[in-house]
């Protein structure tokens, strides 16, 4: 089976740039991309269940891969939710899915936004990590716009090797995320 392009571009392009970049001695400290988690909390799932099998399927036709249902984790009565009640899923991408997910984000799902000017720049966590919400899953090519009954949005994480935040910009940057300019 071929490599992703974007893991090919990364280890023909990206990595010199970024051992110049951030004059890195050894080759392992290079930050790295380990794995992206999409997550979709669903609330109306606790008066309609086939919403979240809608969502689920939504997910796995986005990601090309079937994600767990989470399940809530304590009673909150004002929301009539009890303890163990399926609320929303998640899946976890590593590897060849997680570069062609990635590829597909950039190139093809974020042009296709509405009044897109580029992803917010401050949604780092401090080591490296980035996340960042997505309020249409209808922006990916892989959803039959008219087949949609409800539009649900996604929760994004970009989980990096890099210590820092500038480091793991650096690294998104390269690949292509288009982040809003800095003023």
């Amino acid at each position: 089976m071929a490599e992703a392009r974007l893991y090919t571009q990364y280890k023909e392009e990206i990595l010199p740039k970024l051992e110049e970049e951030f004059k890195y001695e050894n080759r392992m400290a290079i930050p790295k991309l380990s794995k992206i988690v999409i997550n979709v909390g669903v609330g109306e799932a606790i008066n309609d269940k086939k919403i979240l099998d809608t969502v689920v399927d939504n997910v796995a036709k986005i990601t090309g891969q079937q994600p767990v249902t989470t399940k809530a984790k304590k009673s909150i009565s004002n929301f009539k939710l009890r303890e163990g009640m399926p609320i929303g899923c998640k899946v976890t991408l590593r590897k060849r899915i997680m570069f062609e997910f990635l590829d597909r984000l950039i190139n093809l799902a974020l042009p296709r936004t509405r009044d897109f000017r580029g992803v917010p720049d401050k949604s780092f966590d401090g080591r490296g990590n980035y996340t960042m919400g997505i309020k249409e899953h209808t922006i990916f090519p892989e959803i039959d716009t008219d087949k949609v009954n409800t539009v649900h949005g996604l929760d994004v994480t970009f989980v990096t090797t890099a210590e820092t935040d500038e480091e793991a910009y650096a690294l998104l940057k390269h690949f292509g995320m288009p982040f809003k300019q800095r003023n």
